[in-house]
């Protein structure tokens, strides 16, 4: 039996679908994971513990794994894992991107001096240390901008400013949350850093491609409804195909297929974002983001391929694992995704509305993942949803539709997580700390 090494963190949504996919396909499946190394096997299914911090060490761990469970194939899901990813499939002789072209997209500063310095439309942008006086850096921005922080993913600690006071309080809001032992324990770089870059106006989509030893095929362009101006930027919608018009989706492509090749990405899956700025000289799609990853989340359902709507799980573990059957193209219906937001941080206590939702015509299923009496962060400080719809229909806009009108029937109850006091200062604490 061939075997799949799947590098994703404990806490990732995909790693099931990914090892499903696998199992159905003959495949068996080794698991490399950021886990506690003391913990005796905790899930029980036999993941090596590796620390995606420090990318060639966990390589070497897990290559010397091999030597005993030998693997044929790597696929990295979410940002963290992809740097282990590359540096293990060099060691092993596997195709993969180099781990020079995943540092290239891994650091939101680095890709954006590699695309600048190709030509491609990237917002205007300069990066600075926390521990800057402001004061010093104001004179630098050009309002409105966008600050985030140069390693964090899925729109966590992105804020949108338009003014000096805007611009301040965001710099101490995201200093507040880098500082959080939840991000510090990850022991990125950086995080002490901030990137800030130009508003670009306009609607967003993303692109989800395939790379076979340098050649790039679009599997699927998404467009995002929902309007994202800010200040936070948590997504909800992806729907598609894309409504853009043909001379812009043409030019989307084109646009996606050279971010691909100035960052160095040559073999595996591409997730890529993109502002559409539909008037002034600068018209066109502009580079958000492109990552060496699938889509995040539950949101691979959302995408299937072929007259057997094979699921975008299996493609990509048919490529990762040299099989046929990668070259089929999207189904001709529509299909979409709501990632349902956090509307306010809080502890959940209730779902209500669940199969009232499922029945929505055009709705296909309906994932809470967010666990009941659980914290849960609203965006900026947030990176998680409390779960997935998923919808199939014959256009986008009804697809759309049905997503809206199913989320419309859901009601979530969020208590806000009350202060207690300290037993020995009295002051006032999260009952979490």
């Amino acid at each position: 039996m061939s075997r799949l090494l799947i590098l994703a963190s404990k806490l990732g949504y995909q790693t099931r679908s990914f090892a499903e996919a696998a199992k159905a396909l003959g495949v068996d499946v080794v698991f490399a994971s950021d886990r506690c190394h003391q913990l005796e096997d905790p899930w029980a299914d036999g993941a090596i513990a590796v620390h995606f911090d420090q990318p060639e060490d966990a390589a070497r761990l897990i290559v010397k794994q091999s030597l005993v469970r030998p693997v044929d194939g790597l696929i990295a899901l979410g940002d963290r894992a992809t740097s282990t990813a590359a540096h293990t499939a060099r060691a092993l002789g596997f195709a993969y991107n180099s781990p020079q072209a995943v540092e290239n997209c891994r650091s939101k500063l680095r890709q954006r001096e590699v695309l600048r310095d190709a030509g491609l439309p990237v917002p205007g942008f300069f990066s600075f240390k926390l521990d800057k006086r402001l004061e010093k850096i104001l004179p630098r921005v050009e309002f409105p901008c966008v600050i985030k922080p140069l390693r964090l993913a899925a729109g966590q600690g992105v804020i949108r400013t338009n003014n000096p006071e805007e611009f301040q309080a965001a710099v101490a809001r995201i200093k507040q949350l880098l500082e959080t032992p939840e991000i510090k324990v990850t022991r990125e770089p950086d995080l002490d850093r901030v990137l800030v870059e130009r508003y670009i106006p306009g609607g967003e989509v993303a692109v989800e491609g395939l790379i076979t030893r340098g050649k790039f095929r679009v599997l699927g362009v998404f467009d995002k409804p929902d309007p994202l101006e800010g200040p936070y930027f948590e997504e909800t919608l992806y729907v598609t195909p894309s409504r853009l018009p043909d001379e812009m989706y043409d030019r989307l492509l084109d646009c996606a297929e050279r971010t691909v090749h100035a960052l160095g990405l040559t073999h595996g899956p591409v997730h890529a974002e993109f502002r559409i700025k539909n008037d002034g000289p600068d018209k066109g799609p502009w580079v958000l983001e492109a990552a060496p990853r699938p889509i995040g989340g539950l949101c691979a359902r959302a995408l299937r391929f072929g007259p057997k709507r094979v699921l975008l799980e299996e493609l990509l573990v048919r490529h990762a694992m040299g099989m046929t059957g990668t070259d089929i193209d999207r189904e001709e219906d529509a299909s979409g995704v709501m990632m349902i937001p956090v509307p306010k941080s809080g502890t959940l206590e209730k779902v209500e509305g669940e199969e009232r939702a499922r029945a929505t015509s055009g709705i296909e299923d309906l994932q809470i993942t967010a666990r009941l009496h659980d914290f849960l962060a609203a965006w900026p400080e947030g990176s998680t949803y409390l779960g997935f719809i998923f919808a199939h229909a014959k256009s986008p806009a009804e697809v759309e539709s049905a997503l809206r009108l199913a989320h419309g029937h859901l009601k979530f109850e969020i208590a806000e997580r009350l202060p207690v006091q300290h037993p020995v200062t009295g002051t006032a604490q999260s009952a979490s700390e």
